[in-house]
């Protein structure tokens, strides 16, 4: 008898628990290549996971700097202070939807004084006193709305999905104002290197100007020298005075991705870039769980899918379970005792029978914004395919064309040396020594500039490769399915 009412109670709890209506969750597949497309005479660094991003980033550049405002970012930036409150404000919707699992339980009580008309002729004798009454009631009460079919269910799978996308967005908010952080500091190096270089550039036409001065005056040089050597000596001192600007405008920058004031930080000018770190891309596929905004996207394909089962569970009855238990008595005194003992129990159930189409229209509104989900899924791995690829086949040409501008930039300081000395023992003009100047100046320029644009992209290819995160960090987060 006793084992009969065992299953006789798991059998009603099961009932009570219900089902859940829509469809369960299955990720979609897409279709990765085996590997990233390689360039013809290039290859990728072996794909090493002792190799890749993780935690830190930025340390292989070995700049002080970055090291010490990069940690600045994940704590100060205003940004990344706004997806944070999101996110916490994601997790209290989980509590308040996991609420609806459980009864509601509450307490009441009241007490009232009141002085009724008593019966007889006395009562209606003016100014004949009336008895004055008390009476009070306490009671408990609960109610319950079983999940027969599963939407609070589906409601709290949703809300949950939507809690991990916006924690993973708060993981792409932080490496993407991280690796905005890298890239003002690199272009604040690469300012100063170019301010050294036109600093450099202005002493050397201020002394071409000086030599021309003297030539003039000795009558073996034309007055033309002596205009086009000012010329050129004016241009470059309002070129310094530009990257003034530019510097300025970096500094800023940087003092507000760690949320100070622009005039709060104080950057002295550093010449020395950033090294350069060689970063393996690994296999497409590993970016799946590693980009915080394709798991974003395929968390939030999950809420929509479980919004599927939230409109469907509307084409069921509801069933509501409620019950009181407590005393009421009057006059107050005595309350408490067990002849005042009240009690009540109550089931409503309830069914819509005909509503126009709304129950059939919310459900085509859940299915169409999945599809939209998946779709928006499927190209935002499109699009991290596409950057990861720009990204190596930039670094891939921008290694070549660096060989090839560091050996231009040597060759043009040589020539400018020998425009010089030719132009001292008189055997070229003026203008072959500006040309060769303004050529030599120029493709240092150029140099730095390809190296700046490699330091720049290796930070892109960095945080297009997740910069070390892993969907793994989410709770509960499904692993990635591939279709090769």
């Amino acid at each position: 008898m006793k084992l009969s009412r065992t299953a006789l109670a798991a059998t009603l709890a099961s009932l009570l628990a219900g089902c859940m209506v829509g469809p369960d969750y299955h990720r979609p597949q897409v279709q990765m290549p085996a590997q990233f497309k390689p360039l013809p005479g290039w290859s990728a660094a072996a794909p090493g996971d002792a190799d890749m991003p993780k935690g830190n980033w930025w340390v292989p550049f070995h700049d002080p700097l970055l090291d010490e405002l990069e940690p600045q970012v994940a704590v100060s930036n205003q940004t990344v202070a706004q997806s944070y409150a999101n996110y916490q404000a994601a997790l209290a919707e989980v509590k308040e939807a996991r609420s609806a699992l459980f009864p509601t339980i509450g307490i009441s009580g009241s007490a009232d004084k009141d002085r009724s008309a008593s019966g007889g002729t006395a009562s209606k004798t003016f100014g004949t006193s009336r008895p004055i009454s008390t009476s009070g009631s306490l009671e408990g009460t609960a109610s319950w709305a079983p999940d027969l079919w599963g939407k609070v269910r589906r409601s709290l799978e949703q809300s949950k999905a939507t809690a991990q996308a916006s924690e993973a967005t708060l993981a792409n908010a932080t490496l993407s104002e991280q690796a905005a952080l890298a890239s003002a500091v690199i272009e604040l190096r690469t300012t100063d290197a170019s301010i050294d270089l036109e600093q450099q550039a202005v002493a050397a036409y201020r002394e071409s100007l000086r030599v021309v001065q003297n030539q003039v005056a000795a009558g073996t040089a034309p007055p033309s020298d002596e205009i086009s050597a000012r010329t050129q000596l004016e241009n470059a001192q309002s070129s310094l005075l530009s990257l003034g600007i530019a510097r300025a405008q970096y500094a800023h920058a940087i003092a507000v991705l760690v949320g100070k004031n622009p005039e709060d930080l104080d950057l002295p000018r550093n010449t020395t870039l950033p090294s350069l770190p060689t970063m393996p891309a690994g296999v497409p596929s590993t970016l799946l769980q590693r980009r915080p905004d394709i798991a974003v996207a395929e968390r939030q394909m999950a809420a929509q899918n479980a919004a599927i089962g939230v409109a469907e569970a509307a084409y069921y009855p509801t069933l509501s379970l409620s019950g009181a238990d407590g005393f009421s008595q009057s006059p107050l005194a005595g309350l408490l005792h067990v002849a005042n003992h009240v009690w009540s129990l109550g089931a409503d159930v309830g069914a819509t029978l005909f509503d126009g189409g709304e129950r059939s229209g919310e459900v085509a509104v859940a299915r169409a914004n999945y599809e939209a989900a998946v779709a928006n899924y499927r190209g935002t791995v499109l699009g991290a395919l596409q950057n990861v690829e720009n990204d190596l086949s930039g670094l891939s040409i921008l290694a070549q064309q660096s060989d090839v501008q560091d050996t231009a930039a040597r060759d043009a300081t040589r020539g400018a040396e020998i425009a010089r000395n030719e132009y001292q023992a008189g055997t070229v003009d003026y203008t072959t020594v500006a040309t060769a100047q303004a050529t030599e100046f120029s493709s240092r320029q150029s140099a730095l500039d390809v190296h700046e644009q490699r330091l720049l992209d290796t930070v892109s290819l960095i945080g297009d490769l997740g910069g070390g995160w892993s969907a793994d960090q989410l709770s509960s987060a499904p692993r990635a399915e591939t279709k090769r």
